[in-house]
């Protein structure tokens, strides 16, 4: 068998050394804006993920919302802002800067009842 030299298909360094060579290139014949260009897309390729998820949990922990049912008393999570459903009771409920509230049919009238004793 025929001793193995390091070829661009064969191993890994190929690409790499291609890449490298081809940047170099580009740089010595004035092009190096092009090679800053493609670095500064790539670094951002790679930051911006991070940069997400940061954005995500902060949005995320500024509008979730864990509070009791106003109806039954379930502990239970929601956005602010946005309708859900009680699992337990199954009332439509609207997450406020407060807690969750009641959501009314169109029409309904919300009606609050009072236990009277006689005497």
């Amino acid at each position: 068998m025929p001793p193995r030299f390091i070829a661009p298909n064969n191993s890994g360094l190929g690409c790499g050394l291609i890449l490298l060579g081809l940047a170099l290139l580009l740089g010595a014949v004035g092009l190096g804006w092009v090679v800053n260009g493609i670095l500064l897309f790539f670094l951002f390729l790679s930051l911006a993920p991070v940069l997400l998820v940061f954005l995500l949990r902060w949005w995320v922990g500024r509008n979730l919302l864990a509070a009791p049912c106003p109806v039954c008393g379930y502990e239970l999570s929601g956005l602010r802002g946005q309708e859900t459903v009680c699992p337990s009771c199954g009332d439509a409920l609207a997450g406020t800067e407060r807690g969750f509230e009641r959501v009314a049919p169109p029409g309904a009238i919300e009606v609050k009842a009072v236990e009277i004793n006689q005497p």
